[in-house]
C-alpha cells in the first residue's frame, strides 16, 4: 500500500460517480478510508445527510504543542452537461499524457495525491507533528460537507489544530494566496394584487423590485480595492415576480451574487445595502462564506513558494483566484492556519467537457506534498 501510485488512484477516485446532485459520496470515502487505515491512519466518517458523507483523517500528535499540516479536498464532482464526451467520463482514461474523466482535475487528481504523499510520509508524520486531512462530500453545491464538519466540535477535537492548511483545487501547481468571499443574497419587496385592468387599485411588487435593481446597478463598496484581488463585485442574477399576467404582483424576489475581497466585512456590506434599498426591501441571506488569504511573507508560505519553485523550476507569482472552496468553512475551525490553494488539476478544465489532467502534474504534485509534510514535521 506504500507503493500506491497517485495516478492510478486518480483512476480509481473518477470511477465513483459522485455527480452532485445527488452526490452519493459513501462509497469513495469508504474507499480512502479502507486505503487510510491501512497505512496507519486515524480516520471518521461525517455525515450530513444519507450517502452524503465526509471523511477525516490523522496521524501523529495533531495537537496543540504540534499542529498538523492539513490537507483538504471534495470527491463530488459537477454534472457532465448536454455535450459528447471523447471518452467515457467515469472510466479514467489516460491518452497522450493526459487524464481525462470528471473529477480529473477537480479534483479528484489532488485528493488522489495528498493521500499518497500522506501515506508515503506516515512513519515521520507518527513520529512528528502529524498529517490530518478533510476529504469533503457537497462542495460543488455550497461546501455543505465542509460546514457540517466546521460545526462538529467532536470531529475538531479529534482532528486537532493545524498549523498549515493546504486546499488541493485545481492550480497546475502553482501556489494561490487565497480567494474572494461568497455573500449570496436574496432581495423581497411586497404589494398588494389587483385585477391587471385596475392596476391602480393594487401596489406593484415588481416595480419596487426594479427600482431596487437599478439602484445597485450603481451600488459602489466603500471599502479599498486589495492589492491582488481588486475589488468586490455584485451581480443581480435572478429576479421573478407575479403568477399571472393580468394581475398586480404583491410578492417579487432577486437574487444577488457579492464576491468578497479580503478586508470586505460581510455584515457592513449588508448595513450598506439596507441603506441604499431602503425599507420597502427585505434581505436573506443565502450563503455567507468569507474569503481566504495569507500573504507571501508569511513564513510558511515561502516555504511553500520554495518547495514549489524547486518542483516546477520558476519562481511563483503571487496570485489569488475569484472563486470560493471549503478553506471558507474550515479555515476558522481549524484555528485559522496560513493557508495555500494548491493542486495538480488544470484550473481551466474545471467544470469542462473532456476534462482531462495531466499525469505529470499528479506526480509532481504528490511530490510537492511529501516534501511539505517533511518539511513540517521537521519544524
Amino acid at each position: 500500500m506504500k507503493n500506491l501510485n497517485p495516478v492510478e488512484l486518480t483512476q480509481e477516485l473518477i470511477r465513483f460517480n459522485t455527480i452532485n446532485p445527488p452526490g452519493n459520496e459513501d462509497q469513495i470515502c469508504e474507499y480512502l478510508q479502507e486505503i487510510l487505515e491501512a497505512n496507519g491512519y486515524e480516520c471518521r466518517k461525517v455525515e450530513f445527510a444519507p450517502r452524503r458523507t465526509s471523511l477525516v483523517a490523522k496521524i501523529g500528535a495533531c495537537s496543540a504543542d504540534k499542529p498538523s499540516i492539513c490537507f483538504t479536498g471534495h470527491v463530488d464532482v459537477v454534472p457532465l452537461g448536454a455535450r459528447s464526451w471523447k471518452f467515457e467520463p467515469f472510466a479514467g482514461v489516460i491518452n497522450d499524457g493526459k487524464l481525462y474523466g470528471r473529477g480529473s482535475s477537480d479534483m479528484k487528481s489532488g485528493v488522489a495525491a495528498f493521500v499518497v504523499a500522506a501515506i508515503q510520509m506516515a512513519n515521520q508524520a507518527k513520529q512528528g507533528a502529524g498529517v490530518s486531512m478533510i476529504i469533503t462530500a457537497g462542495e460543488e453545491t455550497g461546501c455543505e460537507g465542509a460546514f457540517h464538519v466546521a460545526a462538529s466540535q467532536d470531529i475538531l477535537e479529534f482532528l486537532g489544530p493545524a498549523g498549515c492548511f493546504v486546499v488541493a483545487e485545481p492550480t497546475a501547481n502553482e501556489p494561490l494566496l487565497g480567494h474572494k468571499g461568497a455573500y449570496w443574497l436574496k432581495a423581497k419587496t411586497e404589494g398588494i394584487t389587483a385585477h391587471g385592468s385596475m392596476p391602480e387599485r393594487g401596489e406593484n411588487a415588481f416595480y419596487k423590485l426594479a427600482k431596487a435593481a437599478l439602484t445597485l446597478e450603481k451600488f459602489a463598496f466603500d471599502t479599498p480595492p486589495h492589492a491582488l484581488m481588486g475589488q468586490g463585485t455584485l451581480n443581480v442574477g435572478t429576479a421573478k415576480a407575479g403568477l399571472n399576467i393580468n394581475s398586480v404582483p404583491d410578492a417579487a424576489e432577486m437574487t444577488l451574487d457579492i464576491r468578497t475581497v479580503a478586508g470586505q466585512s460581510h455584515s457592513h456590506i449588508y448595513g450598506c445595502l439596507c441603506k441604499a434599498l431602503g425599507s420597502t426591501v427585505q434581505l436573506d441571506t443565502i450563503i455567507d462564506i468569507e474569503g481566504v488569504y495569507t500573504p507571501a511573507n508569511d513564513p510558511w508560505m515561502k516555504k511553500v513558494f520554495d518547495h514549489c519553485e524547486s518542483i516546477n523550476g520558476v519562481r511563483p507569482i503571487e496570485k489569488t483566484v475569484s472563486y470560493f472552496t471549503d478553506a471558507s468553512a474550515l479555515k476558522s475551525a481549524i484555528g485559522n492556519p496560513p493557508t495555500v490553494i494548491l493542486g495538480p488539476g488544470q484550473p481551466e478544465m474545471a467544470h469542462q467537457t473532456d476534462e482531462f489532467c495531466y499525469v505529470d502534474k499528479i506526480e509532481d504534485a504528490t511530490k510537492l506534498f511529501a516534501n511539505l509534510i517533511a518539511d513540517w514535521q521537521r519544524s
